[in-house]
């Protein structure tokens, strides 16, 4: 079974690897694209994933999670997660009802903001709607570096569900504090760039993955950025993103097996830097 933490507003479980639907999701609806997301998607459930992560940004992406989903028997079974990404209170509404709509849910999982634009406008209409029932968790995100001050501050001030943010094996600026924040504020973590935008691959080409990582049920690359990220306490869900359903079957596998503690964490790193 794959490894699942509790989400601390609530103490419902989540499935620590989720799938990101930036780029991959956004093509037009064909049969062929059809068929291989959705077998990325049915990888993504039978090995235990839920959550789906995506955005009005994304273009076409929630369009294609609602029409593909919709005809899965597990449909029900994903935790969608999508985000508002909008100047002003009236916009904001109608682009998350557009979203709904998108992705065929009369309720949402988790919507956040993206960006932080206008997130207090956003956050004080996202409290009305978790009271009204339409979305079940609100949260913020960014994916800059340079944001996780400003993550930080409001985390401890306006107490989201979740917070997402980049971290990886090699940007752990989010060890300093963020993570540590979110996990003494009761915040739950989603974890963008966990590839770097594919740089770590670029890194280790032609390199051999140490002897040692097969005691972690570590098969290949994906994997050791993955139950990098996901060995930390504070994390709750890291989201790759693919195309591929057998990469998908690689990346939740990651979410299985023995994770590194922190002696074999400073390990991973050492190896590679």
């Amino acid at each position: 079974m794959m490894l699942s933490r509790v989400i601390p507003s609530s103490d419902e479980l989540l499935p620590v690897i989720g799938l990101g639907t930036y780029k991959n999701f956004n093509v037009e609806y064909t049969p062929d694209a059809a068929s291989n997301l959705t077998a990325v998607l049915d990888s993504m459930n039978q090995l235990g994933g839920t959550l789906i992560d995506s955005s009005p940004m994304y273009g076409k992406s929630e369009s294609m999670i609602g029409q593909l989903t919709s005809l899965m028997p597990a449909k029900n079974d994903f935790f969608y997660a999508t985000k508002v990404w909008i100047n002003g209170a009236s916009d904001g509404i109608k682009q998350m009802q557009q979203s709904m709509q998108l992705m065929n849910r009369e309720t949402l999982d988790l919507i956040q903001v993206h960006n932080l634009l206008d997130y207090r406008t956003h956050l004080k209409t996202l409290r009305q709607w978790k009271e009204e029932g339409k979305v079940r968790y609100i949260g913020i995100t960014h994916y800059t570096t340079f944001a996780h001050e400003e993550l930080e501050r409001i985390i401890r001030s306006e107490r989201p569900d979740f917070v997402q943010f980049n971290y990886s094996i090699g940007v752990r600026n989010a060890e300093k504090r963020l993570l540590h924040t979110a996990l003494d504020f009761g915040t739950a973590v989603i974890i963008n760039e966990p590839f770097e935008k594919g740089t770590l691959f670029n890194m280790v080409e032609g390199k051999a993955l140490p002897e040692w990582a097969a005691a972690y049920q570590i098969e290949n690359w994906s994997q050791y950025f993955l139950k990098y990220i996901i060995s930390h306490p504070a994390v709750n869900v890291v989201i790759p993103a693919t195309t591929s359903a057998s990469h998908a079957k690689s990346n939740m596998l990651a979410g299985y097996g023995t994770m590194p503690d922190e002696e074999v964490r400073k390990q991973m790193r050492d190896y590679l830097f």
